[in-house]
């Protein structure tokens, strides 16, 4: 390992409410000190980070990278570098691959091909029910033992409100995170956008708001009656935010996050069907979008995550109602992070809490010692430029998944440098 000194950078750490200028001096993998240098300390390499941003390594809590079963989407080799371009150094993905996250062998395959790139930290959830049917519950123990940080159904809901509440309740006894998408099993199957005028105009099937609320609803009783922690995965209405702000002012153990592209999109860009907007949960109505960004401001949102789930050109590039949904973001987030900071009144203070909604939030949310950079932690960090503009083009983006709804708009903010436990693992030379 080797010394690392990161000069003249100013520190934003969320977590430590840090926001100053002063050196970050790494040794062994972990930051050693600020500001001074530790006793007999020589840099062996130095990072100039004057009028750059020196942060914790951004911690998404949704990037698939779509191994094992769908590497013709995209691999860990792609995705991986896409993290180190967007600053991302701790990610958890969701277990819907080929085979499904349902077996330790699985797992730990996963896990020790994410260790021997020595890139991202990859924390994998394990599928709630085997198969992700809904039907049997997985070896939880098994599972969390092999590395898995939680479970999910990704975006297959469980159609059995029983078996639903056999899991929280098995999840409560031994302390495991319940990660849920609520999306009610009937109403709105098959719908490809936001019910509402714009649907009924361009002719397409609808998925109302009261799929999400429905959910909810069913959700926060099954946490009443089992006490069960539920992390609510992408939010997408003004409706299901309000139940969530009542759930936690009632004191259950939830929490949620919401799309980084939903903080920005309405239904409109949709435009005339381009099916780089197609993702699920659907862009919803600008009410619902003002909502979103008011609550991540006021922290009812817990988390920012880049919902990164590459797509290839075969499954994209179709009419709107058969393309499949999803959109590329590991690259963005922390640019639409910045851009919401920037929309924003008090553009200072924001940036500080942009910064916190895509570090030490996301990482309390998964029980993650990452996202702070206090003396002692393992030294995950990103190096940006706030000032600098990039287009968001094909050409520029490292996922093998091109496809993003932001194609062809300038974004705040680019990563110069991530370093991961200590180590350079990216650096994008200064134009």
């Amino acid at each position: 390992m080797s010394n690392l000194l990161i000069q003249n950078g100013r520190v934003i750490d969320p977590a430590n409410g840090v926001d100053t200028v002063q050196d970050v001096y790494i040794v062994d993998g972990k930051v050693a000190a600020f500001g001074t240098a530790p006793e007999g300390f020589t840099a062996e390499r130095t990072l100039d980070a004057t009028g750059l941003v020196v942060a914790p390594g951004l911690v998404d809590l949704s990037a698939r990278l779509r191994e094992p079963g769908y590497e013709y989407k995209a691999t860990l080799e792609s995705e991986l570098q896409a993290a180190m371009q967007g600053g991302v150094t701790s990610l958890v993905c969701p277990p819907d691959t080929d085979p499904v996250l349902d077996e330790p062998g699985l797992v730990e395959m996963l896990k020790h091909r994410a260790r021997g790139r020595n890139q991202a930290n990859v924390h994998p959830l394990g599928a709630l029910t085997m198969g992700l049917k809904g039907a049997a519950l997985t070896e939880m123990a098994e599972l969390t033992e092999a590395g898995c940080i939680g479970f999910a159904q990704a975006e297959v809901p469980v159609e059995d409100t029983n078996v639903l509440l056999r899991a929280l309740q098995y999840a409560k006894t031994f302390g495991y995170t319940v990660w849920l998408r609520p999306q009610d099993a009937h109403i709105g199957k098959g719908g490809v956008a936001h019910s509402g005028p714009l649907a009924s105009r361009l002719g397409l099937s609808g998925v109302p708001v009261m799929a999400e609320t429905i959910a909810l609803h069913t959700i926060f009783e099954l946490v009443r009656s089992t006490g069960a922690r539920v992390h609510l995965c992408r939010l997408s209405s003004a409706a299901g935010l309000e139940l969530v702000r009542a759930a936690k002012a009632e004191g259950l153990p939830v929490t949620c996050d919401v799309g980084a592209h939903h903080v920005h999109l309405t239904d409109a860009d949709i435009n005339f069907f381009d099916p780089n907007a197609r993702v699920t949960p659907p862009f919803r109505s600008q009410r619902d979008r003002e909502a979103i960004r008011n609550a991540v401001a006021d922290g009812t949102v817990d988390a920012i995550c880049s919902d990164h789930t590459p797509v290839d050109d075969d499954e994209k590039l179709l009419p709107f109602g058969e393309a499949s949904p999803g959109a590329t973001g590991l690259e963005l987030l922390l640019s639409l992070a910045l851009k919401w900071a920037e929309e924003q009144n008090h553009g200072a203070a924001n940036l500080f809490k942009a910064l916190q909604r895509v570090t030490a939030d996301p990482a309390r949310v998964a029980g993650l010692d990452a996202g702070h950079l206090a003396v002692g932690a393992v030294a995950d960090v990103v190096v940006f430029d706030p000032q600098a503009r990039w287009l968001v083009e094909p050409a520029a983006l490292a996922s093998q998944g091109k496809h993003t709804p932001f194609i062809g708009y300038e974004m705040p903010g680019q990563v110069r440098a991530t370093i991961v436990a200590g180590h350079v693992a990216f650096e994008r030379a200064a134009r």
